[in-house]
């Protein structure tokens, strides 16, 4: 099991390494493995199941999704910043908020989830050209400092974070 020293990401993020580090694979084989375990999930619901929220206030499966498709392209741009040693602070964003302004449940759930997939290619081909320098490089996301190897791990554990929230309450 890959363990990451504290000092490279918040400890928010902490349950999203985690769940991402319990394998002995690498950055790039997690988010290929969490992109099969995301459609061996989510790709044959009903649309009363996407449309579903197992409270209120709660988001809806396609909500979820999107703010899944959200997390990773603002966790990649992240990536992408740092490992090209930007120095410039980068600035958090709200999640509630991003998704109160999608228009995900409006969205055909078979286009959410190639927009999912599409986006995950993306970061998987980033991540391979990465080298264990740019990995280990560090700067500033939500006003703490975080490093490109834990992006990799956050971005696959909170997939994996989200599916188990699916399993559990929304199936």
């Amino acid at each position: 099991m890959l363990e990451l020293p504290d000092n490279e990401y918040a400890p928010f993020y902490k349950p999203y390494i985690l769940a991402a580090s319990k394998s002995d694979k690498g950055i790039v084989e997690n988010l290929q493995d969490s992109l099969v375990r995301f459609f061996e999930i989510l790709s044959e619901l009903s649309e009363e199941k996407q449309l579903f929220a197992y409270a209120e206030n709660k988001w809806t499966i396609k909500e979820l999704v999107q703010h899944m498709i959200d997390t990773e392209r603002v966790m990649s741009y992240r990536a992408l910043r740092i490992s090209r040693n930007d120095k410039i602070a980068l600035a958090g964003f709200d999640e509630n908020d991003y998704v109160s302004n999608a228009n995900a449940n409006q969205i055909p759930f078979v286009e959410l989830l190639k927009e999912f997939s599409l986006v995950r290619k993306s970061t998987i081909a980033m991540f391979k050209g990465f080298t264990d320098e740019m990995l280990l490089r560090k700067g500033i996301a939500s006003e703490t400092e975080i490093s490109v190897r834990a992006l990799g791990y956050i971005l696959t554990g909170h997939v994996l974070h989200h599916l188990r929230i699916i399993e559990e309450r929304y199936l």
